[in-house]
């Protein structure tokens, strides 16, 4: 898209699409390719959403995590997912203090700002379930007690979608967290000729360690509330609406989009508005993230997966069947 628009914005996007230009040249030291991922790693923070990444071992999805941990000058912390792995190993425990008698709250590795959980399919249904609270409300409650995060909070988490030995299947619940599920593809020829080229000159295609802090919490914060005053006209709420009625009635979808689907694309639409330079929603900003935002928020009915169908070739169907509104 034309990143230099030639209209004049009612807001002020100069400092946004600042950050925005040096994120980019950041992360693209290190990953070649992959601006779909990029672009949309950028607008959840922006959104203020949490990302699921899936894709095959060794497309750099962990790697887009911490590259994107390292140019936010915030708490980083990263999990492991593994299936003797407990709740309290991600949300943290009370301990008795034998000092006070008292019982003392030890934070977990949930308490950052930028939390990686990798690999999030290998953990059982009992640990997934520590992250609801904390993903949809931004607290965490222990004993009856709650302590709530430090703004700005996101969770980044990975899962590989081949491997099926010894992992879980995420509860529809969880998934409707995420704002985005990004598929990450394999590189085409070009750009895989490119990694093993930068690969011969660096001797390394994971030294992050040049890479540098762009924005502040504080600076997120700031910029989080510009997304939240971008403009999206009533024709396109409606156009939104009818994209989550025409899945409710598709004879292929058992689930179709919940409202709070339809308030995470319109939510996700302002933020890749934003960051095409732009301070008001087109359709193609729905389209272009309608099938990252509602294609795992989606079931297909036991015979449309039996036939190999997919919530994204539905959704492909659904957007050409409603009306584009001018």
């Amino acid at each position: 898209m034309d990143q230099s628009p030639s209209f004049a914005n009612r807001i002020d996007l100069s400092q946004l699409q600042e950050a925005v230009n040096r994120i980019r040249g950041e992360i693209r030291k290190i990953i070649v390719g992959q601006e779909q991922m990029v672009d949309l790693l950028i607008t959840a923070i922006l959104a203020d959403g949490h990302v699921l990444i899936e894709g095959v071992p060794g497309v750099a999805k962990t790697l887009a995590a911490r590259l994107l941990a390292r140019v936010l000058e915030i708490r980083f912390s990263r999990i492991q997912f593994t299936p003797d792995l407990m709740p309290s190993d991600v949300t943290g425990t009370s301990v008795f203090n034998l000092k006070n008698s008292e019982f003392q709250f030890n934070r977990g590795p949930v308490f950052a700002n930028l939390v990686l959980i990798d690999e999030i399919n290998r953990a059982p249904a009992k640990t997934q379930a520590a992250l609801f609270e904390v993903m949809e409300e931004r607290q965490v409650t222990v004993d009856g007690r709650t302590y709530p995060m430090d703004p700005p909070f996101m969770v980044v988490a990975t899962q590989n979608p081949v491997e099926q030995e010894g992992t879980y299947r995420l509860p529809e619940a969880q998934l409707d967290r995420f704002l985005f599920k990004i598929s990450v593809r394999y590189p085409d020829l070009e750009e895989e000729k490119l990694i093993l080229s930068e690969f011969q000159d660096r001797g390394s295609i994971n030294d992050i360690s040049q890479i540098q802090a762009v924005l502040t919490g504080a600076q997120i914060g700031a910029l989080r509330e510009v997304v939240r005053k971008i403009h999206i006209d009533a024709p396109l709420n409606h156009y939104v609406a009818q994209l989550a009625h025409a899945t409710r009635n598709n004879g292929d979808l058992y689930l179709g989009a919940s409202p709070r689907a339809s308030i995470a694309l319109v939510t996700a639409a302002r933020g890749f508005a934003a960051i095409q330079g732009r301070d008001f929603v087109t359709p193609e900003d729905i389209r272009d993230v309608l099938p990252s935002v509602w294609g795992h928020r989606l079931m297909l009915t036991s015979e449309k997966e039996m036939e190999g169908g997919t919530s994204e070739s539905v959704l492909r169907e659904i957007v050409q069947q409603v009306e584009i509104p001018r």
